[in-house]
């Protein structure tokens, strides 16, 4: 399971189009209706319809914290699956400005995002993740990922984003 963490307009949609489609089925918040209830239930049913079928799965959603992805990590390994975390380190001033070029539903408030930074926390192998990847814009209208930094020295809370 591939589960993205990162603020909204980071790169995740496009970086799962370019490395990730084909290969793994995606769930995202964002394909459901706009008016749909219940979607953290309805997310989790279908990354464990996947899971169950062996198919791999990634969760493309904004992630922010433990309190989001220690069910996704739960799922994979009850499911015998790794749990691969995306980080998208922060970029708050290119993330509003590719989310003021967006459109229609696409497009969230500055507000939105400015909240989702407030809570948004690096994931480390320590939540339970089997392994944790970089992923920053090369420069050049695509990708560079490598492997996450280690863990931050510490308890948990005080890690920086």
């Amino acid at each position: 399971m591939a589960v993205f963490v990162g603020l909204q307009a980071s790169g995740k949609s496009t970086f799962y189009d370019r490395h990730l489609s084909g290969r793994y089925a995606l769930v995202s918040k964002d394909l459901f209706p706009r008016g749909a209830r219940n979607k953290q239930r309805r997310q989790m049913r279908l990354v464990e319809e996947h899971l169950a079928a062996g198919r791999p799965v990634a969760v493309d959603n904004t992630n922010p914290s433990p309190s989001e992805w220690a069910p996704l990590v739960e799922l994979a390994h009850a499911h015998g699956a790794t749990a691969t975390a995306y980080w998208f380190p922060p970029d708050v001033t290119g993330s509003l400005r590719r989310n003021a070029a967006r459109e229609g539903r696409d497009r969230v408030p500055d507000v939105g995002v400015l909240a989702t930074l407030g809570q948004l926390r690096r994931p480390s192998t320590e939540d339970g993740f089997d392994a944790v990847r970089e992923v920053r814009f090369d420069g050049r209208g695509g990708f560079e990922v490598r492997a996450g930094p280690p863990p931050a020295p510490g308890p948990p809370d005080a890690r920086a984003p």
